[in-house]
């Protein structure tokens, strides 16, 4: 047994290694969870504790080049249970409140005479990482409040899926919380920024005065200006009725979650219960109960990305899970598929992490020599050629994780992304382009370059015999071409795909140049760094896209067939300082992001969430039922139509 026990502390502690310090994973989370309840039931039986032992170390050492800092007191893990009774009866007849169990990062956040002055990760629970300058670009954190004594918060800082989907195109990332980890510890604060984080804070550590209870902690920090977690009120004869609404509402909710906590009210109840060596008695977490099938593993099929990275997806017999049939599940890197020893026809378990997301849980074949059929079970491993390209793979190792990469700088599949990314609405905006679309002409070889997209009269019969198109559909296209070949400076430099260069700092780019595009393509580091919102970093990446060879021979390219215009209006800054909201249908402007840019020429800015930031709501339907709405009401914003909005700006 004592050997069993060695063998889960080190499997353990290699997992969360990679979890907290590596920003990755290498085992699922109903896997680590079964290892560490086998670890505890063990513990229990023998009465041995190794002291590297996860039940007893709150967390892994930290290890990064930011500053380091400890906490004042320990932050501790939650005990968890799956069972809804035991919540039930760890309640008793006290009062609780339920909250989501955000899946990201805990941040503290440390306030000096009402203004931001400090914030540290939760590291390994004793010492974190000092991230105050990151934490000053999450996109809803207070920078300033109304308390002017010391104030800490502690909460949540996330990623949503929604952002998730568009940062993460290359698969480089598992998942919302992997992104998020490594966007909040980045040494390069404009990262940070463009990553969308949100905090969310779900505790008050010191300040505001003396509360007796949890919710009036919570009502204060509102009123602060934080965006707290969501919880509702509980009972023992309460509770079941609330897990089994977040269980409903999970389905929709953008935010990860990976469960519940539950917290007793009464905060001086809470502190005379103490704490245990890695728990605190006031706060217990729910973690669902997975719904897990066995099915049969069909194959692993290698998925080439823009950046090269070849990720592996596993093939199964479809199965019912959480009310949906799926029948594939990433496995996310070549260490994995090998942790697992996936054979072809092997018995896996998979469920929905988070009750989203397909995972495989466990191989039931792993260290069998034959499949259930008798055969010899033949592991399936890395592929030796790209799927897309034919080139020769490379598997590489970095923090002890085994990827596998194209190194083939000519691969289709890593220009089909870029090529995605070129006709984008708020790039070049060719409508009907869709990346399976791209895919097939790109695998034709019709589209090589990026200028090839405004010459495709001359591919009129190959393309309309490829499936899915027709005489139609094809003339469909070379109008959206022609279309899209009058644009604009920002949406141009946009489309280029030049590393870091977003939508807002391509409009800021071209208008600090007037629109003028030889001005565009010659500024310097010097010039660049001037501008709003472009930092050292961002400027060297775009200098040194405009001095390559290769870059520039597209450019120029699409300079023959593109028609700019170079108009450009001294706007002024009518706006500056304000914010705005957009919600509802339009009538003046063609979309929200007309309706954005407009807002950003005059100097203004936009939000896609009421706070206490928001200058305006911009919405037609000013009686309308909407949660803007209602927000816009509660905090006294005001809610303008476009109508107003155009006076506003004349």
């Amino acid at each position: 047994m004592k050997k069993r026990i060695e063998e889960l502390v080190n499997k353990l502690n290699e997992a969360s290694k990679a979890y907290y310090q590596q920003d990755t994973e290498i085992m699922c989370n109903q896997e680590y969870d079964a290892l560490y309840d086998e670890l505890v039931a063990l513990e229990k039986e023998t009465g041995i504790v190794m002291a590297q032992s996860p039940t007893v170390n709150v967390g892994y050492e930290v290890v990064s080049n930011l500053p380091k800092e400890p906490h004042p007191s320990p932050m501790l893990s939650l005990d968890k249970t799956k069972e809804v009774s035991e919540l039930e009866s760890w309640l008793g007849d006290k009062d609780g409140l339920l909250s989501w169990k955000l899946d990201g990062l805990t941040v503290v956040l440390t306030y000096e005479n009402g203004s931001l002055s400090k914030a540290v990760t939760r590291g390994d629970g004793v010492v974190g990482e000092v991230i105050t300058a990151n934490a000053r670009t999450f996109a809803n954190i207070p920078v300033l409040i109304p308390e002017k004594g010391q104030v800490v918060v502690r909460g949540e800082a996330v990623i949503s899926y929604s952002d998730f989907e568009k940062i993460n195109t290359d698969g480089t990332y598992k998942n919302p919380r992997n992104l998020c980890s490594g966007s909040v510890r980045q040494l390069n604060s404009e990262i940070t920024a463009q990553r969308h984080v949100r905090f969310y804070a779900f505790s008050l550590a010191a300040g505001g005065g003396e509360f007796r209870f949890r919710h009036e902690q919570i009502e204060w920090m509102r009123n602060q200006g934080f965006e707290t977690v969501h919880n509702v009120p509980v009972t023992a004869q309460t509770i079941a009725k609330a897990v089994e609404g977040y269980a409903h509402d999970i389905e929709e909710f953008d935010i990860p979650s990976d469960g519940l906590v539950l917290v007793y009210d009464d905060i001086e109840y809470g502190r005379s219960l103490g704490t245990t060596a890695k728990f605190p008695r006031d706060s217990i977490a729910f973690k669902w109960q997975d719904e897990i099938s066995d099915t049969k593993l069909k194959e692993i099929i290698w998925n080439a990305s823009r950046t090269g990275l070849i990720n592996p997806i596993a093939v199964f017999e479809p199965v019912e899970l959480e009310g949906t049939t799926v029948s594939r599940a990433s496995v996310h890197n070549l260490s994995i598929v090998k942790e697992l020893e996936l054979g072809q026809g092997d018995t896996i378990s998979v469920y929905k992490a988070n009750m989203i997301i397909p995972q495989i849980a466990q191989n039931k074949s792993k260290g069998k020599d034959k499949t259930d059929e008798g055969a010899p079970r033949v592991l399936l491993g890395p592929p030796e050629i790209c799927p897309v390209c034919g080139h020769e793979t490379v598997v590489k190792s970095e923090n002890g994780i085994e990827t596998v990469h194209c190194v083939n700088e000519e691969c289709p599949a890593k220009r089909i992304k870029s090529f995605t990314h070129f006709v984008g609405r708020n790039a070049m905006n060719i409508e009907g382009l869709s990346e399976a679309t791209l895919e097939k002409l790109v695998d034709e070889a019709i589209i090589k370059a990026p200028v090839d997209l405004f010459r495709m009269e001359g591919c009129r019969e190959r393309i309309v015999s490829m499936e899915g198109f027709g005489d139609k559909s094809f003339e469909n296209l070379l109008a959206a071409a022609e279309k899209a070949s009058h644009t604009t400076p920002d949406r141009l430099l946009y489309a280029l795909g030049i590393p870091n260069i977003g939508v807002a700092n391509a409009k800021m780019i071209a208008r600090s140049c007037k629109n003028n595009w030889g001005r565009i393509m010659s500024l310097t580091e010097e010039e660049l760094v001037s501008i709003e919102g472009v930092g050292d970093i961002m400027a060297k990446a775009y200098v040194d896209f405009f001095a390559k060879a290769d870059n520039m021979k597209i450019v120029e390219d699409l300079l023959e067939v593109l028609t700019i215009d170079e108009r450009f209006e001294e706007a002024g800054d009518v706006l500056s300082g304000k914010t705005f909201v957009i919600t509802g249908s339009l009538e003046h402007f063609e979309n929200r992001d007309a309706a954005k840019a407009k807002i950003e020429e005059l100097g203004g800015k936009t939000a896609g969430s009421v706070s206490k930031k928001t200058d305006y709501l911009i919405n037609n339907d000013i009686n309308s039922a909407s949660s803007k709405n209602k927000k816009a009401k509660e905090l006294g914003v005001p809610i303008i139509t476009e109508e107003t909005f155009l006076e506003m700006i004349k």
